[in-house]
């Protein structure tokens, strides 16, 4: 069910956006309300702490969170309630957009996308990319500061930032038929930004999911993306082909990675061994998943909570909007178009893995931060 929008698709002209305000159907926001009155909680054997998530999500954890949900989280708050510092409210943070486009090699597709200018006339254009299971909403915190020009420093950049939805993700209409992976979404935010809104070079942020989209862009158009930035830089491993000396330093890490580098090892060998079998499953049933994760909101709660519960060493730092906001983004399409995209990116044309495949001639900038549940070493960006 997707939410109410001032047009129909039908009505959209080709190019031309529609600046629109959120707003859920009231319906879906009754059903949620009963299907989390009548959820059904698993039993948590006595055997395991309360800290001890190894079996998955924590019973108590995920029943606070419904409890929240249902007695106390308010959408319409989230909508257009006055701004709090926890949770940024989205009709007064994002001016809101729907474009129909001509995808190339695809056909027409519909994106819901925010377009936040700098006052700068001269500011850099930003495409900031999201991820799974995030939405627009990962820049929420971050758009003033991007936009906002710093009058003590010269050399700090401003920029016009624009934050599209994935199809599937939050208000872009999920796609109807498949094929829409990271190069096909890289080819329609291209023509978002230079056909639609007129930006004749920008440079790019992804993270995650949006690391692939925009890394594609870069493929496709060396010349138009002028930079590239991510916070995820899934660095292929080493072969004595592509790469002899990092090939030899993985095979003889005992010897020359330093203790540093043997923590980000390890760390990448838990994350394979005991938290990616979700990329397993979305990548080759994800609708059988959907079926599950798209009719339950407390499914689809734990399935994120979990999730963040690994990948974020600050959960303090997400409000209990927060989490349900990001749980929402996903739950107002069925959840399914989300874990679509896995079988679109990492299926058997495997763009998510040709991204990165081989060395651009393009600006790039990579963040690297202690916690990251998968680590790239700096010596692995060669």
């Amino acid at each position: 069910m997707l939410p109410k929008l001032p047009v129909e698709d039908c009505q959209l002209e080709l190019n031309h956006p529609t600046a629109f305000s959120v707003t859920i159907d009231s319906e879906l926001l009754k059903v949620t309300e009963q299907k989390l009155l009548h959820c059904r909680f698993p039993e948590e054997q006595t055997d395991f702490a309360d800290d001890d998530w190894s079996q998955g999500a924590k019973v108590a954890r995920i029943r606070e969170l419904a409890e929240y949900w249902r007695n106390e989280y308010n959408w319409k708050d989230q909508e257009a309630g006055p701004p709090r510092l926890t949770s940024e409210r989205i009709n007064n943070t994002f001016n809101h957009f729907l474009v129909k486009i001509q995808v190339p090699d695809y056909g027409l597709v519909t994106l819901h996308y925010t377009h936040t200018k700098s006052p700068n006339p001269d500011a850099i254009p930003l495409l900031f990319v999201h991820g799974w299971p995030g939405s627009f909403l990962e820049a929420s915190r971050i758009i003033e500061k991007l936009t906002t020009t710093d009058p003590e420093n010269e050399n700090c950049p401003s920029f016009h930032v624009i934050v599209p939805s994935i199809p599937g993700f939050g208000f872009s209409p999920a796609p109807l038929r498949s094929g829409v992976g990271p190069a096909v979404v890289a080819r329609a935010f291209r023509v978002l930004m230079t056909d639609v809104l007129n930006y004749p070079w920008f440079v790019t942020q992804g993270g995650d999911l949006g690391a692939f989209v925009t890394r594609w862009m870069a493929i496709q158009h060396p010349t138009i993306v002028r930079a590239q930035h991510f916070n995820t830089f899934p660095a292929p491993t080493p072969t004595f082909g592509t790469a002899p000396f990092a090939y030899l330093r993985l095979h003889m890490s005992g010897v020359l990675y330093s203790k540093y580098e043997k923590r980000l090892l390890r760390t990448r060998s838990v994350f394979h061994r005991d938290q990616s079998a979700y990329i397993d499953m979305q990548e080759t049933r994800p609708q059988t998943l959907g079926f599950a994760l798209g009719d339950s909101p407390i499914g689809l709660l734990a399935w994120f909570v979990e999730k963040l519960q690994s990948w974020v060493d600050v959960p303090e730092a997400l409000s209990n909007d927060d989490v349900i906001n990001l749980v929402m983004m996903h739950w107002i399409q069925g959840a399914t178009p989300g874990l679509r995209f896995f079988r679109e990116a990492f299926g058997h044309k495997r763009e998510a893995d040709k991204a990165f495949d081989g060395h651009l001639k393009v600006l790039t900038g990579v963040s690297i931060f202690p916690g990251e549940t998968l680590p790239v070493m700096s010596k692995g960006l060669g």
